[in-house]
C-alpha cells in the first residue's frame, strides 16, 4: 500500500543531491525542458544514473531506467522534479517508472506544468507506489527556475552578469574597458555562458565590443542562442554577430515597423528577428523582450548587457540573479559606471539584493545576488 513521508530522510537528502548535481550538466541545453537529474537506489547502492539530455530529449528517468535495466525492479528513484504524465513526443515517465517496477519515488518538487502540477505523483501513489515530497525543494528550485517561470509567468530566468572595478566603473573615461577582471574570471563567464539557453546584450554593448558570445575553452560545442537588443536593427552586417548567424543561432528585437529591405537582409543570414513592444522612452520595453523570448521556449538568459540594459533590467524587476565580479582596481568618478540611471530619489526606492553566495576567482571577487522577495 502506497504512503507519503512526512519528511524525507538524511540519505533521501543525500541521494537528491547527488541527483541536482547531475541535473545540473544538462542546464543551457534542454529547453524548452527541464534539466533533470535522476538516480535509482537498491539496497544503498545507485544503479542507474540520468540527467535530461540535449534538446530535452530523452528525460533524465529514462536515462536511468535504461542504464539500471532490470536492477531497476524494487529501486527508490530519486528525481529533481515532480515525473511527466502526459503523452508528449516522449511516453509519459510515469508509465516508465511503474514499468519498470520501482517501489518508490523521492522528487524535490512538484512540477509546475499544469499538465502535470501532481497529477504525476498522484498516478504514482494511486499504482502502489511510495511517494516521498518535497525534498530539498528550495535547492531544487533555485536550479529550475527558469523552467518554473517559464510556466507561472511565460518567460525565463534573467541572471545579470557585470564585471567592474571595486569603485563599481565597467570603463574608463574613455571607453577602455579591456581587461578588468582576470583571465580567471573571464574563463568562468564561459562556463556561466554555457549554462544557460540564451545570451543577452544591448546593441551599445554590440558595437561597442563587437563580441562573438560564444562558449570557449571549455570542451564542448554548446551553443547558445544569441540575442540582441536593438530597437531600430542599425547594427552594422559587418559584426562578429553578423557574420557568424548562418552558424550560431541570432536573434535580434526590434521594434516593428521597419524597413523591409533592412530585414530582408538580416533574414538572409538566417537571423530570427523579433519584434517587440516600446516603452514610453522609445526603446525596447524588457518586459515584452522576456515574454517573446520566453514564448520561443528559452528557460534561462544570460545578460551581459552594458550599463543601459542593466538599469532597465533592474527598473522592471527582472533581474532574478545580479552576478558581480569585482576586480582589484579603481577607475575613478568620471569612468562609466556599471548600471545606468534608475532615477531615485531615495534608497528605499533602490532594487533590493540578498547576498547568496561570495568566493574568489583569481585575483577577483564574485558575488551571487537575489532579490530580497527570493
Amino acid at each position: 500500500m502506497s504512503f507519503e513521508l512526512a519528511q524525507p530522510t538524511e540519505a533521501d537528502q543525500k541521494f537528491i543531491r547527488i541527483a541536482l548535481g547531475l541535473g545540473k550538466r544538462g542546464q543551457g541545453q534542454t529547453w524548452p525542458n527541464p534539466s533533470v537529474g535522476c538516480i535509482l537506489v537498491k539496497d544503498n547502492i545507485i544503479v542507474g544514473r540520468g540527467f535530461t539530455q540535449s534538446q530535452g530529449r530523452p528525460h533524465a528517468e529514462a536515462v536511468a531506467l535504461n542504464q539500471a535495466g532490470a536492477k531497476a525492479k524494487g529501486a527508490t528513484a530519486y528525481i529533481t522534479l515532480e515525473p511527466c504524465c502526459f503523452e508528449g513526443k516522449t511516453p509519459p515517465c510515469t508509465d516508465a517508472i511503474l514499468a519498470a517496477g520501482i517501489k518508490r519515488v523521492c522528487y524535490s518538487l512538484a512540477d509546475p506544468d499544469p499538465r502535470v502540477a501532481g497529477k504525476g505523483g498522484d498516478i504514482l501513489r494511486n499504482n502502489g507506489i511510495a511517494v516521498t515530497s518535497p525534498c530539498l525543494e528550495d535547492l531544487a528550485k533555485y536550479d529550475h527556475q527558469g523552467f518554473i517561470l517559464s510556466r507561472t509567468e511565460g518567460r525565463p530566468k534573467i541572471t545579470l552578469k557585470l564585471a567592474a572595478s571595486f569603485d563599481g566603473k565597467v570603463a574608463t573615461r574613455t571607453g577602455d574597458s579591456k581587461w578588468i577582471t582576470s583571465q580567471q574570471a573571464r574563463h568562468r563567464v564561459h562556463l556561466m555562458r554555457a549554462k544557460n539557453d540564451a545570451i543577452l546584450i544591448g546593441k551599445g554593448t554590440a558595437e561597442i565590443d563587437d563580441p562573438m558570445l560564444t562558449s570557449r575553452g571549455l570542451g564542448i560545442n554548446h551553443k547558445p542562442v544569441r540575442i540582441v537588443m536593438d530597437t531600430n536593427l542599425t547594427l552594422s552586417l559587418d559584426s562578429k554577430l553578423a557574420q557568424t548567424s548562418a552558424e550560431i543561432p541570432t536573434w535580434i528585437c526590434h521594434r516593428a515597423g521597419l524597413d523591409v529591405q533592412k530585414m530582408e537582409e538580416w533574414n538572409s543570414r538566417k537571423t530570427k528577428l523579433i519584434p517587440c513592444n516600446t516603452a514610453e522612452n522609445g526603446n525596447l520595453d524588457p518586459r515584452d523582450v522576456v515574454q517573446k523570448i520566453g514564448a520561443l521556449g528559452v528557460t534561462r538568459v544570460f545578460c551581459e548587457g552594458g550599463p543601459k540594459l542593466a538599469s532597465s533590467l533592474f527598473a522592471c524587476n527582472l533581474v532574478d540573479e545580479f552576478i558581480s565580479f569585482f576586480a582589484g582596481k579603481a577607475l575613478g568618478a568620471n569612468s562609466l559606471s556599471s548600471v545606468g540611471s534608475l532615477d531615485l530619489d531615495l534608497v528605499k526606492m533602490a532594487p533590493n539584493f540578498r547576498l547568496m553566495k561570495l568566493y574568489r576567482i583569481g585575483s577577483d571577487a564574485v558575488c551571487h545576488w537575489v532579490p530580497v522577495s527570493s
